[in-house]
């Protein structure tokens, strides 16, 4: 009477995964977050929607003018002119040109002159061959730099510097913190 009843075959629903919330519970796997192709690792360089970016992919020769930031990860040979904008030189990237911007970060290889109204940054795998002219400074350990820097405190926030002497140093190497 009571062992004549058939057990009922089990179907998984898979509409709702089954969650145990007791001591024994096994951990979900969680989501993994990938990067979108248009993503890298200097997302926050150009993340707002007045930016653009130049793959590793392209070839660019000629002039590139604008009035957006700019991340470049491929191979640029002319001029490149942000007046206003930031300018990124991605690690994949190869950039023989002029640059002029109001503020550039060199991840990969640059020759050619650099003007930047408020700064300049050199990575630590950063190459760049040429002369910069610019407020502010920043070459980190590790980073590749020949040429000459001019200091230019007209393009300095502070509005201090029209009398100001401009120092000059010419300098080749790599830099660390020896």
């Amino acid at each position: 009477m009571w062992g004549n009843k058939k057990p009922e075959p089990v179907t998984p629903d898979f509409r709702e995964p089954a969650v145990r919330t007791d001591a024994h519970a096994v951990a979900q796997p969680r989501e993994e977050t990938k990067m979108s192709p248009n993503e890298t690792a200097y997302s926050p360089a150009v993340a707002d929607r007045n930016s653009a970016r130049l793959g590793p992919g392209l070839h660019v020769k000629g002039e590139i003018t604008g009035s957006e930031d700019l991340l470049i990860e491929g191979t640029v040979e002319g001029l490149v002119q942000l007046e206003e904008r930031k300018l990124t030189i991605g690690t994949s990237a190869t950039v023989t040109a002029d640059i002029i911007a109001r503020e550039v970060v060199v991840y990969g290889n640059v020759k050619g002159n650099l003007r930047a109204r408020d700064r300049i940054e050199i990575k630590k795998d950063g190459s760049v061959a040429g002369d910069l002219t610019t407020a502010r400074i920043m070459i980190e350990d590790g980073a590749y730099f020949k040429g000459a820097i001019e200091i230019d405190r007209t393009g300095d926030a502070s509005g201090n510097g029209a009398s100001a002497p401009r120092p000059t140093a010419r300098t080749a190497g790599t830099y660390s913190s020896d």
